[in-house]
């Protein structure tokens, strides 16, 4: 799947831009973000946070293509500072959440309360990207008319961060490409009315 596919993929699947999409297309780093250091507990516990959006069913889940790996490539080097900032919090404040809901740590819980965890996490990820979205593409009157109103960016909600780099690094990965989407490595002619039924896998 190139890189443009992906992007246009897991935006449309999301419902919403993807953070870091413009220099992830075009191979560049960002210009404001710094470089974050990560260890090998905070990767082992960004492959859980994955594997609990994308887990192994009959194929491999997020975790075998080493999607924490590819979250600190993608915060390093396609996020702006604000929004490397939100990401990093957010895996504490996650921990956090399951500290008070469940008196134990993400990586302590059993996977189906990772799973509750993530699926009401989830729906205040929702709620947050709307006002986001109001907020970065709307202005008062009374802002307008202020010459010294300079408006400021707000990052994303930090889950929905983490799901769109979780469904990016699992489908642009060898393990995604070729065992969840139906792989060509040389395509062929282009057919505009393949068959198709219902449960078919994406191409890749």
């Amino acid at each position: 799947m190139e890189r443009r596919e992906a992007v246009k993929y897991i935006s449309l699947l999301m419902g919403g831009a993807l953070v870091g999409g413009n220099a992830f297309m075009l191979g560049c780093k960002s210009e404001t973000g710094k470089t974050q250091d990560w260890s090998p507990e905070q990767i082992a516990y960004m492959d859980e946070i994955a594997e609990t959006i994308l887990p192994a069913t009959s194929t491999p889940g997020a975790k075998a293509a080493k999607v924490g790996s590819f979250m600190t490539v993608m915060v390093n080097d396609c996020y702006e500072e604000g929004d490397q900032k939100a990401f990093k919090e957010g895996l504490d404040k996650l921990n956090d959440v399951s500290k008070k809901k469940y008196d134990k740590t993400f990586m302590s819980i059993t996977p189906e309360q990772r799973k509750e965890l993530l699926i009401a996490i989830d729906k205040e990820a929702k709620d947050f990207q709307k006002e986001v979205g109001d907020f970065n593409t709307k202005e008062n009157d009374k802002q307008k008319a202020d010459a010294k109103y300079v408006k400021q960016k707000k990052s994303p909600h930090y889950f929905t961060m983490m799901k769109q780099l979780t469904m990016l690094g699992f489908f642009t990965s060898e393990v995604g490409a070729k065992q969840a989407l139906r792989y060509v490595p040389v395509p062929g002619r282009y057919d505009g009315c393949a068959p198709y039924k219902k449960g078919d896998k994406a191409w890749a």
